[in-house]
């Protein structure tokens, strides 16, 4: 029996009120039935206004909640919140349980799995040698970012993490009555413990938290699910293409910036960079130790019973383990050994004492490479003595990730501003009489100069002279830099990425640093340590990047430096800025445009490129489902590398489990290896066409954006009055300022406060505003233009990417909340004409889409999103509500702790409500 949509997600239904009840029941132990009723009035009125639209059932919610006092206020902001973070661990175990149903089941291959994509490349005819070349140079590497949208401390995220194991318990276990009843208290404790749970961090983050943090999805996911996702390649490989023997490279990476990333943040020093390695190699370490401890209870292998080779009989012999208890078993002993030297690793390296104590002393390993060559003897020795089986399991997995993991945990990227590198350039070049006012030279002259700098071997930076503290602190840096990869591994910092690149002098100034730091050697053939990688963010930046690209490569000085990288030349493209500088369909159409003009260069320059995309977690700095993303991307642009940034609330969403982790690992190999090996493109008709109107539509959209948020009177005072920008800076959601600079500019306003903003007030202005006029001023130019814009729809994965992403923010936007959050804005001549041009520019974008896509409202094609926000909407209207009414008395004199404590509240249980918020 083929069960509908709503049979199938009835057991979600039961989950979120099963979890809804707990949750109600202990607001009414908790806070007394009186409370309890209040919550209760307002969630049914809240469901009302949102089912009916019922105007009376608003105004009975704003009298129910307006004169709340401000304790009961609380309690009913963290009912609300807590039931929304209930509903997304539901959510999630439904998705969980969803794709488990469907993988069990004779269906067909869902897509973004890694069968589907081997489906597809069969179905397209890629021959095995393309596939086998893929793999043989492809670079998979999600990058783990601090950027600060994730609201939820780590306290309520492993309580999160308990729920959901209680639910997948009742679930997957054939539990006796005492032991469901035993799993519904062990529940009801969980939401019990959530409730009397801190929701606010009480002081901002410091980056080693965020270090700490990062290292947690390690622990949850990427340590156990990706060796398995290679393990599982290698078998669908085998299958498929049983000619070929693939023992695959390591191809799938996890990055970090945490503890790396400079840009705007002066709490990243080289000693935070020191401290951030140290920690993420013990826990690389002590993962090593507790699997090679489970090992040598799960091999107690007798030399009487099993074969053995002479390597691991050495190994066994060198082992401190010499108990005549084990005499006759050499893999327990051999993994003793191998136990001791890691613990010795583990006190030589970080100072980190492990847990269990090894057996006796051995020598610390010198490198990853010889721990994979003493685990590699025991797995050889299993498979020539019939027991390959055993060879299989833990100890493959610990191999794999061994080999991806090293000693270093995940490769820490290093990131400035192209701004402190030129001034930190600029004061080496005139200390050393070199150039007095470098940062005044034409850019011409600054690339002779530098270039000439870089050549030759004499330093410039001295330790007899004193510097700036800013100049200090960069070449501290890079000194850290040279030292941390002599310790853990060249892998473990192996790129510098430079903010706002908009010349060629931005590189070869790092290059100049680079070289102070002994990561550049100059000579004959120079050899640099690091990729040197230029991040373009603004729309103009985009635009020019091709041609700085194309002077960049002409420059004989950067060839050679980049022929001692294998002529690989990394790239990244700024989604959340870009958004910001020119709006969303002009940012997404120059990125666009940027990929296919520096695949160009690359080509035509012999480089092979390599993208890093800087997405982040909202649609409005360029989020959205990644498989769709990647294959969105124009042909050439992905051929097998990518790399892309993970950030915020999307960390924990994505790897906060390993199921999910599992999942969201595959869909991006899945993503890559179809946008590298397929053609993905349109087919219908000629691309230049579908360009030409892209370039129409961007240019007017820009326009409009550009006019409203750059040119039009007073709209910063209106942002700042009219949403949380300011209430969002003091929230403590992570370490750095939220402006680049002091101003009130929101030129100087970082991306992530500014789409947060825009997404508490209900508006998402970042995801689309601009789409209405750009439409409709095509259209009234073009007779046929709605045929020709559904027709790229259907054959343009990029365009109806990009109004997928729009259907899902606009499905969120609500212009009645929004109303409230103007009224904020006390000069009605500025309110009125500003709140009018934006829900008219909603409505034509809303019109415009709907007619493209063909539907009579949002979400037409996603029922299952379009069901979840029916269910959470009546539990965020109330919290929107009581944030426009605390916003007003705080804004009014009150500004004690409790009522900004209660604004923090509500903007945390919003942003849970959204889920993908910043």
């Amino acid at each position: 029996m083929t069960l509908t949509n709503a049979g199938k997600d009835e057991p979600l239904r039961n989950d979120i009120r099963r979890l809804g009840r707990i949750l109600g029941d202990t607001i009414r132990e908790r806070e007394g039935a009186a409370v309890f009723g209040i919550v209760e009035q307002v969630r049914q009125t809240a469901v009302r206004f949102a089912r009916d639209g019922d105007p009376v059932a608003r105004a009975e919610l704003a009298a129910l909640l307006d004169p709340l006092p401000r304790e009961t206020t609380q309690i009913v902001v963290r009912a609300f919140s807590y039931f929304l973070q209930l509903a997304n661990i539901a959510e999630d175990q439904h998705h969980i349980r969803r794709r488990r149903a469907h993988d069990l089941a004779a269906s067909p291959p869902r897509a973004g799995s890694l069968i589907h994509a081997l489906d597809q490349l069969t179905g397209s005819g890629v021959a095995p040698e393309a596939v086998a070349d893929f793999f043989a140079h492809a670079l998979v590497a999600p990058v783990l970012t601090a950027h600060p949208t994730e609201v939820q401390r780590q306290s309520l995220i492993r309580n999160h993490r308990e729920i959901a194991a209680l639910i997948e318990r009742g679930e997957r276990e054939q539990l006796t009555p005492d032991e469901a009843a035993e799993n519904e208290a062990s529940l009801a404790n969980a939401v019990l413990t959530l409730w009397q749970s801190r929701m606010l961090r009480p002081m901002r983050l410091k980056v080693l938290d965020e270090v700490k943090n990062g290292i947690s999805c390690f622990r949850q996911a990427f340590f156990t699910e990706l060796p398995r996702l290679y393990i599982q390649v290698a078998q669908q490989l085998q299958r498929r293409y049983p000619d070929r023997l693939w023992a695959l490279p390591p191809f799938f990476r996890i990055g970090s910036w945490i503890g790396g990333d400079r840009d705007g943040n002066p709490f990243v020093t080289d000693q935070t960079l020191r401290e951030a390695l140290r920690l993420q190699s013990a826990a690389a370490l002590e993962h090593y130790l507790g699997e090679v401890h489970e090992l040598g209870a799960e091999l107690p292998l007798s030399a009487l019973l099993v074969g053995t080779t002479p390597e691991l009989l050495e190994l066994a012999g060198r082992s401190p383990d010499q108990s005549a208890q084990r005499a006759d078993e050499p893999y327990r002993r051999a993994l003793s050994g191998i136990y001791a030297r890691l613990a010795a690793t583990a006190r030589a390296l970080d100072n980190f004492q492990p847990i269990r104590p090894e057996i006796g002393e051995a020598p610390p390993y010198d490198d990853p490479f010889a721990l994979r060559g003493d685990l590699k003897i025991l797995s050889d020795s299993l498979q020539q003595n019939g027991s390959a089986r055993l060879a299989g399991g833990r100890l493959r997995r610990l191999l794999r990730a061994v080999q991806i993991f090293g000693f270093h945990l995940a490769p820490i990227d290093l990131r400035q501003n192209s701004d402190v590198h030129a001034r930190s350039v600029g004061e080496l070049l005139a200390a050393a009489g070199r150039s007095a006012d470098y940062e005044n030279l034409p850019e011409a002259a600054r690339i002779a100069l530098l270039s000439e700098e870089i050549a030759t071997p004499r330093p410039l930076w001295s330790p007899y002279l004193d510097y700036s503290e800013e100049t200090a602190g960069e070449l501290a840096i890079f000194f850290a830099a040279r030292d941390l990869r002599r310790r853990y591994g060249a892998a473990a910092l192996p790129n510098c990425i430079i903010s706002k690149t908009d010349g060629v002098s931005d590189l070869l100034e790092l290059a100049l640093l680079l070289k102070e730091a002994g990561l550049l050697r100059p000579g004959a053939e120079p050899r640099l340590d690091v990729n040197i990688i230029p991040l373009f963010e603004t729309i103009e930046d985009l635009q020019k990047s091709a041609a700085t690209m194309d002077a960049l490569l002409a420059l004989p000085v950067y060839r050679q430096m980049l022929a001692s990288r294998q002529n690989e030349q990394e790239i990244m493209l700024g989604y959340s800025d870009s958004n910001k500088d020119g709006g969303f369909l002009t940012s997404g159409w120059a990125l666009y445009q940027a990929e296919i003009e520096l695949s160009r260069v690359c080509r035509r320059h012999g480089v092979r490129l390599r993208l890093f995309h800087g997405r982040g977690g909202s649609v409005g700095r360029g989020g959205g489902p990644s498989y769709h993303a990647i294959l969105a991307q124009p042909a050439g642009a992905v051929s097998g590398q990518i790399r892309l940034t993970e950030q915020g609330e999307v960390i924990a969403a994505k790897y906060g489990n390993p199921d999910s982790g599992r999942r969201n690992l595959e869909v991006l190999l899945a993503a890559t290896l179809e946008a590298s090996l397929t053609d993905h493109e349109n087919k219908i008709e000629p691309a230049e066409r579908f360009h030409a109107v892209m370039d129409e539509l961007s240019a007017r959209a820009f326009a409009a954006y550009r006019h409203l948020v750059y040119e039009t009177p007073g709209f910063a005072d209106y942002f700042r009055q009219s949403t949380v920008v300011s209430e969002i800076a003091d929230l403590n959601i992570g370490s750095r300022p939220a402006s680049r600079k002091a101003s009130d500019r929101i030129e100087d306003l970082r991306a992530i406060p500014w789409v947060f903003s825009w997404a508490q007030c209900r508006l998402m202005l970042p995801g689309w505003y601009g789409f209405g006029a750009a439409v409709d001023g095509y259209l009234q130019q073009t007779p046929d233009g709605l045929t020709t814009l559904r027709r790229m729809v259907k054959a343009w994965p990029f365009f109806k990417s990009l109004l997928s992403n729009m259907d899902m923010v606009l499905a969120k936007t609500d212009l009645a909340i929004a109303s409230r959050y103007a009224e904020l804005v006390t000069d009605a001549s500025l309110r009125e004409p500003i709140f009018s041009r934006i829900c008219d520019e909603w409505r034509l974008t809303r019109r415009h889409l709907l007619a493209i896509l063909e539907q009579d409202d949002f979400l037409a094609d996603n029922p299952l999103l379009k069901r979840s926000l029916q269910l959470r909407l009546p539990y965020m209207d109330p919290l929107n509500h009581l944030q426009v009414e605390l916003l007003k008395r705080h804004r009014a004199g009150a500004t004690d702790e409790r009522m900004a404590r209660g604004i923090h509240l509500t903007i945390n249980g919003i942003a849970s409500g959204l889920r993908n918020s910043g």
